[in-house]
This record gives structure tokens, sequence and C-alpha cells, in this order.
């Protein structure tokens, strides 16, 4: 796959990865219009990823790191340099034992255009507190993983393979 860069266009983004436009929305709720097929037939072409994280009120350099990282893709610094990673890899935290609850194959339910985030979100209200769901990826699904938190969800994401994600996400009280 091409590299992702501020000059990449839109278009491009959603004919070369496969539930980009999903990935999108769920980074910023400004790209619902991204459904509209005729947008997606003319603007998509011209707008490049620094033109749509300025119409999604972004800094154009979190929308290209959310992107890259969507697809497996290191960060990169304004220069377009590569960043190192900082961060240790997280312990596997102790809530996550026995099976879980339910189980949602997010490259599934993407194929079958139906929206990842509402489906785990479902899932999630029929499970007692305390308890996990487990959602599998080819793809570290980190606007997901960031939408569960913010919604107070404890959230651990692991790697299984070279393509393959599984997100563990937690139903706490409130």
């Amino acid at each position: 796959m091409k590299e992702i860069t501020m000059e990449t266009k839109v278009s491009e983004l959603l004919g070369d990865y496969p539930g980009m436009k999903e990935t999108l929305i769920a980074i910023n709720p400004k790209f619902k219009k991204l459904n509209n097929p005729v947008l997606r037939r003319t603007l998509a072409k011209v707008a490049s990823v620094k033109q749509a994280a300025i119409v999604g009120g972004m800094d154009p350099i979190e929308l290209l790191n959310r992107l890259r990282e969507s697809v497996g893709q290191p960060p990169v610094d304004a220069a377009g340099e590569t960043v190192a990673a900082t961060s240790e890899p997280q312990e596997r935290p102790a809530w996550i034992s026995g099976e879980p609850q339910a189980t949602l194959d997010a490259n599934a339910l993407l194929d079958a255009q139906k929206n990842p985030l509402a489906e785990a979100n479902l899932a999630l209200r029929k499970i007692g507190e305390g308890e996990f769901i487990a959602l599998r990826s080819d793809f570290k699904p980190e606007p997901l993983i960031e939408e569960f938190k913010k919604a107070g969800r404890e959230v651990y994401c692991e790697p299984k393979g070279e393509n393959e994600f599984v997100t563990y996400v937690r139903k706490q009280g409130k």
C-alpha cells in the first residue's frame, strides 16, 4: 500500500484502504459527508488529507497520524519525518480473563456495510458491568479505541500477528 502523506487525496485513501470511509467518520463526524456518492466522486478527488483536516477543524498532523496508524504506518512529525515510538508496550490488564461476552469481527462488519463502533456499543449494552467484549481487525482501530476511551470504557489492544489485532473493551459502571 502507498504511504499516506499530507498530499494524499481522500479519494486515494478510499480506494486504497478498505473501510477507510468508516475510519475517517470515526475520527471526525464531520466526515459523514463522505457517505454522499456525489461528494466522493467530486470533492474527494481534489481534497488532500491536509485540506480534509482543515475542513474538519482538525490539526492536519493529527489527522495524518491517525490515518497512518489505522493502516499500520508509523507516525510522522510536522516535517514528515518518522517519529520513533516513545511509549512502552502496555501490560495486559488483569480484567481480561476468561472468554469475552461477545467477539466482533470489524472487517466483516465493514464488509457488510455496518459500523463496528455502533455494533460494539450495542454488544456492550447487552453485557454486565465488569464484563468485556473483543473486537478483531486487521488493523489497530485507533479511532474506535479513542471513542471507547472518551465514553469512559477500559480498552486494551494487542497484536496477535502481523495483520491481526484484538481490542478488548470493558463495560464499567457509571
